[in-house]
């Protein structure tokens, strides 16, 4: 990737650069899916973040736990979950917005008092497109959408899997993964506002692939 592709994925559709990583180790919780299928969410969470470099505890001292991800069929069942709308202030206008917009997932982060990011909420209502999608895939994608603040156009034009030739394996794509490893660097800050941050990511890529 070039400095200019890395920095792309950081810069949002206002034209800012914000890149921040996760500050404390992740503490998952799933609602909504059988033991099976827990099963592999939890295992696509783990495998991000041990390619991340990025701890998994069972419980969030402050928060319990600090990565919720929701499954569900309609919005609304969202409004019915108690202490919801306590975590999620403005919950209701949110949710009435995700129903206008006839959207199907959607991503809510934290952040600690330094910026880096303490708490996520992914939200996936599982409508007749994501039904289809694999198990797998799924969490695999929403894994690697949470484990850093992307910007919200990085994933519009191509997803961050790639399909295995000759197989229906998908996995993450390489230089996905040499980006996240990058953008958890120990010497590099949590959070970064500059764009020359991603001539710091590049250099760090660059390292790992010679």
């Amino acid at each position: 990737m070039t400095p200019e592709q890395i920095e792309a994925h950081f810069t949002r559709s206002d034209g800012s650069y914000l890149c921040a990583r996760w500050g404390r180790p992740i503490a998952p919780v799933v609602f909504g899916v059988d033991d099976a299928t827990l099963a592999v969410v939890k295992g696509a969470i783990e495998a991000v973040s041990q390619l991340a470099g990025c701890d998994m505890a069972e419980t969030d001292p402050e928060l319990g736990a600090n990565m919720m991800v929701f499954f569900f069929r309609a919005w609304d069942e969202l409004l019915e979950l108690p202490d919801l709308g306590r975590m999620i202030p403005d919950l209701e206008p949110l949710v009435a917005r995700l129903k206008e917009a006839d959207a199907n997932q959607y991503r809510i982060f934290r952040f600690d008092e330094g910026d880096a990011i303490k708490a996520a909420f992914v939200f996936l209502r599982m409508d007749a497109h994501l039904a289809a999608v694999p198990a797998e895939t799924l969490a695999l994608s929403q894994a690697v959408q949470t484990i850093l603040l992307w910007s919200d156009t990085a994933f519009q034009d191509r997803s961050p899997l790639a399909i295995v030739p000759g197989q229906e394996a998908v996995v993450l794509r390489p230089e996905i993964g040499l980006l996240i490893r990058a953008a958890y660097d120990a010497v590099l800050p949590n959070v970064a506002q500059d764009a020359a941050h991603a001539l710091r990511l590049s250099a760090r890529m660059s390292q790992a692939t010679s």
